[in-house]
C-alpha cells in the first residue's frame, strides 16, 4: 500500500507541473497587467517600473516561473497584490470556513443516502419508492440558483429561523451556515438516492442473494452483508468524485450567504484583478484533485479486496 501510494504521487507530478506551467502562463503572459490593474492607465512610467520591480514583475518569465515553482513547493504564495496580506493567511482562514460549509452536509448526505436508498429499494414498486421517485425527479429539475433564492427569501427574510446572510467563528456558526447546509443537503439527495437506489436493486434479486435468503438470513442481514457491500466501490467513487462539484458549489453559496470562504475570496481577486490569489487557488485546486483520485483509488482497493493495487 505505502509503494502504491508513494507511486502515485510520483505519478501526479507531471500533472501538478503541467497546471503550474498553464497557469503561470496564463496569467503572467497572456493574462492582463497586474501593474496597470492596480495603478490605472494614467499612472507615471516611473511608478509602473517602480511597482514591478516591487512584485518581482521586471525578472524573466523563466525566473518568475521557478519562484512560482518554490512558491507551490513551500505553500508560500506571498502578498496579495492588492490588499498587501500575507496569501498564506488569508487561503487558510477561508479553506477552514468553506470546509465548514462543504464537509458537515457531505458526510450527512453520504451516510444518510445510503440508508433511505436501501429502504427504498426494499419497498420497491410501492406507494414510499413512487413518491419518492416524483420528488426526487422534481427537486433535481429545480435549479440551485432557484433554491438559494426562494429559501433565502421564505426561512430567512419572512420567517426568521436563519441569519439572512453575515458569518460569525466558533459555535455561532452554525446558525449562518444552517441554511446553506441544507440547500446542499436539498441538492444532493436527489442525485445520490437515485444512483444508489438503481445500484442496489440491480443486486436485490440476484442469484447470491436469494441462496442468502433461501439460507434463511433475515431481509435485514442481506441487505447489509450482501447487497451493500456489492455497491460500495460505485458509492465511494460517486462521492468522491463529488467534491470537486461541491466545492464550486460552495462558492455559489459563500457568494449568496456573505461566507468569507475561499469562494468569496477567489471571486473579489477576480474582479480587482488580484492575480497571486488567483494563481493560488487554480494550483491548490490541482493538487486537490490529485489528491482526491488517490483517496478513491485507496478507498476502493480497502472496500473490495479483489482489486489490485498494482
Amino acid at each position: 500500500m505505502g509503494a502504491y501510494v508513494v507511486r502515485r504521487l510520483l505519478q501526479a507530478i507531471p500533472t501538478v507541473l503541467g497546471v503550474a506551467l498553464l497557469t503561470f502562463l496564463l496569467f503572467n503572459a497572456f493574462g492582463p497587467d497586474p501593474v496597470r490593474t492596480a495603478l490605472g492607465n494614467h499612472a507615471t512610467p516611473e511608478a509602473v517600473a517602480a511597482l514591478r520591480r516591487q512584485w518581482g514583475l521586471d525578472q524573466p518569465l523563466a525566473l518568475q516561473f521557478v519562484d512560482f515553482l518554490r512558491q507551490i513547493v513551500t505553500f508560500d504564495y506571498g502578498k496579495s497584490f492588492v490588499t498587501g496580506e500575507d496569501l498564506g493567511t488569508q487561503l487558510k482562514a477561508g479553506a477552514l470556513v468553506s470546509l465548514s460549509v462543504t464537509l458537515p452536509p457531505f458526510i450527512f448526505a453520504a451516510i444518510v443516502d445510503v440508508a433511505i436508498a436501501l429502504f427504498i429499494a426494499r419497498h420497491r414498486d410501492g406507494v414510499v419508492d413512487r413518491a419518492a421517485r416524483v420528488l426526487f425527479v422534481a427537486a433535481m429539475s429545480v435549479s440551485a440558483l432557484v433554491y438559494v433564492l426562494a429559501l433565502q427569501y421564505l426561512l430567512a427574510f419572512r420567517l426568521g429561523w436563519f441569519p439572512i446572510n453575515g458569518y460569525e467563528g466558533g459555535w455561532a456558526a452554525a446558525r449562518y451556515l444552517g441554511l446553506p447546509w441544507l440547500i446542499q443537503l436539498l441538492l444532493l439527495m436527489g442525485p445520490d438516492i437515485r444512483l444508489y437506489r438503481t445500484l442496489f436493486l440491480a443486486d436485490i434479486d440476484a442469484d447470491w442473494v436469494r441462496t442468502a435468503r433461501a439460507k434463511g438470513a433475515s431481509e435485514r442481514r442481506v441487505l447489509l452483508r450482501h447487497v451493500l457491500p456489492n455497491a460500495w466501490i460505485p458509492i465511494i467513487t460517486h462521492n468522491v468524485t463529488t467534491i470537486p462539484f461541491l466545492i464550486l458549489g460552495s462558492f455559489l453559496m459563500e457568494r449568496f450567504f456573505s461566507i468569507p470562504g475561499i469562494g468569496n475570496l477567489t471571486i473579489d481577486a477576480l474582479s480587482r484583478g488580484d492575480l497571486p490569489i488567483l494563481k493560488a487557488v487554480t494550483v491548490l485546486g490541482a493538487l486537490a484533485l490529485v489528491v482526491f483520485n488517490l483517496l478513491n483509488d485507496l478507498l476502493v482497493a480497502l472496500a473490495d479486496p479483489r482489486v489490485r493495487l498494482s
